[in-house]
């Protein structure tokens, strides 16, 4: 039995879902993200959907491409995911090499790669050259069951609202995703300064779903807000929380998740998953008292190109 790599196909979409949801059960995607994502991505980035495919059925799949967007030259990713039906037959392996040939060729000097922090991936990961960097946790509510916190009354100017607030006009929200990603913990710091790439990216991603992410206001202007992702069926993640440095320490993040979770739910979805970097421990905290569990942690890893 024959395993090779080659590129995405759009009659993939289904298969590669299905194999990034076995891989990994705790993210949010759909066929129509996989396709918009390749679709849509920046020429720069020189992005590749790899799938492993072995007698014809696709087993796993690896995102490639250049960190277009970070602050130094030379950084790239790739992540192989095979599915847990079909591992040891070497489709992860090829994955990789086809991508790190890829990727050096395209100028890559240092590839990053998340790795589950299971023995057997860690192990896949070390022989092949990667070392640890940082760690980040999964994390899961159950929204059906579990209790939400109830709104607090909101004092004077003070205010809640969802993207879709901001159709006419996204800029504000770019510039508050900006103010947040730069103060994110990453091994990747990033040149957040491109509004027309956040709007074809971000803005218009088919998971983001405006009415449910909700935008805390104080005096007319942005002070925190909460990304929520979903698979229009039962699914939610929350993409992205953050507060602007002026007012952190306010609980501004609560109330917006407080505020996105409880539409969520009323909205019928039944299982809330949100990820953080182990170094971003006031987000941790707050999930952690929303009642979210971790599920599953991973190692984010990286490898010197020769």
């Amino acid at each position: 039995m024959t395993v090779i790599v080659r590129d995405f196909r759009p009659e993939d979409a289904e298969a590669v879902t299905r194999v990034r949801r076995a891989s990994l059960p705790f993210e949010v995607m759909t066929p129509k993200s996989v396709l918009f994502d390749v679709e849509n991505a920046n020429p720069a980035k020189k992005y590749r959907l790899l799938v492993a495919e072995r007698d014809g059925e696709p087993i796993g799949t690896a995102h490639v491409g250049i960190a277009y967007d970070a602050a130094e030259p030379g950084h790239a990713f790739v992540t192989p995911h095979v599915h847990p039906d079909h591992q040891g037959h070497g489709a992860g392996g090829l994955l990789l090499r086809v991508a790190e040939e890829h990727l050096g060729a395209e100028g890559a000097t240092k590839v990053f790669a998340w790795v589950l922090k299971e023995p057997r991936n860690l192990a896949f990961a070390e022989k092949r050259g990667y070392r640890p960097a940082r760690a980040a946790h999964f994390q899961r509510l159950d929204l059906a069951n579990k209790p939400l916190p109830e709104l607090p009354a909101l004092s004077p100017g003070l205010e809640l609202r969802t993207a879709a607030d901001f159709e006419a006009d996204p800029r504000p929200m770019f510039e508050a995703d900006a103010e947040a990603t730069w103060d994110e913990p990453s091994d990747i710091p990033t040149d957040f300064d491109d509004y027309e790439d956040w709007l074809s990216h971000t803005w218009n991603h088919p998971l983001l779903d405006r009415r449910l992410s909700s935008v805390v206001m104080v005096d007319g202007k942005v002070a925190a807000y909460t990304a929520a992702m979903t698979d229009g069926g039962t699914r939610y993640l929350s993409g992205m929380t953050g507060t602007m440095r002026a007012h952190r320490g306010k609980g501004y993040a609560k109330l917006a998740k407080t505020d996105s979770l409880r539409r969520a739910r009323a909205a019928g979805y039944t299982d809330a998953f949100t990820s953080n970097d182990g170094e971003n421990g006031p987000m941790l905290a707050i999930n952690k008292w929303f009642g979210y569990e971790i599920c599953a942690s991973e190692v984010r890893h990286v490898r010197v190109l020769d």
